[in-house]
């Protein structure tokens, strides 16, 4: 019986020789059809190199594609991140050291109010004169030496990030009240850089609440919750009689229309109000029923407001 040969182990290893001499046949008449015929050469090789090109364009646009989107996809998950932390700085800043809420925005208005219910007052009840390039509110137990938040000098002074026309009522009130009640003078640019410095001031809102009984303490001043339901003209006409001022939150109404700090600052012989208002000149010249202003202050009862009574240090 005659025995069957195994095929060659070798089989594709001659095939694959074959094959690599095929090809190299191949490229050797090309060569030579390259110098005898080249329009046959480039009839036979130009479709080649035509998808050869357009294979690489098509890649080299896949690529492209790909990069843009990953760079776009890469731009947005960063855009998301950096949203995120700034959201979590604001609540860190909102959140640090102070518990209280932000209901009350201490915004300028930039809506029209309702006009004080009385014209300004006559010019022996209350003015503002103008000293050595100072003003001051005269009227009640003493001058209260006034600066105006909006006012060019000090509309565009920063406030943390925000700007002192926009948000410092709070700034500028204490700066009234510390140039006043103690022979240092500090105008809002620099109480709104203490402020920041203290952590008084809330971006966005204004000033926490703190800021009174803050400010206080720090320039040497008493400070004393004053219970609106507490309150009347005859402890209030008492308190401004004895040179002290009130600190009033106040809430919407013919102040503002969402938050703002003022001051009472005397009583005339009618029994009305003098305020100090760092908005406005003409609220500032004006008279105000008390009934009034503690129908419009803040309902915030944090850090002692909405009514604050500030003395001096050797007031007794």
């Amino acid at each position: 019986m005659k025995k069957i040969k195994k095929p060659l182990k070798n089989s594709s290893f001659i095939l694959l020789v074959l094959l690599l001499a095929v090809i190299c046949i191949a490229f050797v008449e090309l060569a030579v059809c390259s110098y005898q015929s080249p329009e046959l050469y480039h009839r036979l090789t130009d479709p080649i190199r035509t998808g050869v090109q357009q294979l690489a364009q098509r890649g080299q646009a896949a690529w492209e594609g790909w990069r843009g989107s990953f760079s776009a996809a890469v731009r947005t998950a960063a855009q998301e991140i950096r949203g995120s932390l700034d959201e979590l700085v604001l609540l860190a800043e909102e959140s640090d050291g102070n518990s209280e809420d932000l209901e009350d925005i201490q915004l300028v208005d930039g809506e029209i109010l309702a006009p004080p219910p009385r014209p300004q007052a006559d010019f022996a009840v209350t003015a503002l004169a103008a000293r050595s390039g100072v003003e001051y509110l005269t009227g009640g137990t003493q001058e209260i030496l006034y600066y105006n938040q909006t006012a060019d000098r000090w509309s565009n002074e920063p406030y943390g990030s925000d700007k002192i026309g926009g948000y410092g009522c709070g700034p500028t009130a204490m700066a009234m009240v510390v140039s006043t009640l103690t022979s240092t003078t500090v105008d809002p640019a620099q109480m709104a850089r203490h402020c920041v410095d203290q952590g008084y001031w809330a971006k966005k809102h204004g000033s926490y609440r703190s800021i009174i009984a803050g400010v206080s303490e720090d320039y040497g001043l008493n400070c004393t919750p004053l219970p609106p339901e507490e309150t009347d003209l005859s402890t209030i006409s008492r308190c401004l009689s004895d040179g002290q001022l009130v600190v009033a939150l106040m809430g919407p109404g013919h102040f503002t229309s969402r938050g703002h700090f003022i001051l009472l600052r005397g009583v005339t012989l009618d029994g009305s109000i003098l305020v100090a208002d760092p908005a406005s000149v003409e609220r500032s010249l004006t008279t105000w029923d008390l009934e009034l202003i503690l129908s419009e202050l803040s309902a915030s009862r944090d850090s002692g407001g909405p009514l604050w009574l500030v003395s001096a240090q050797d007031f007794v």
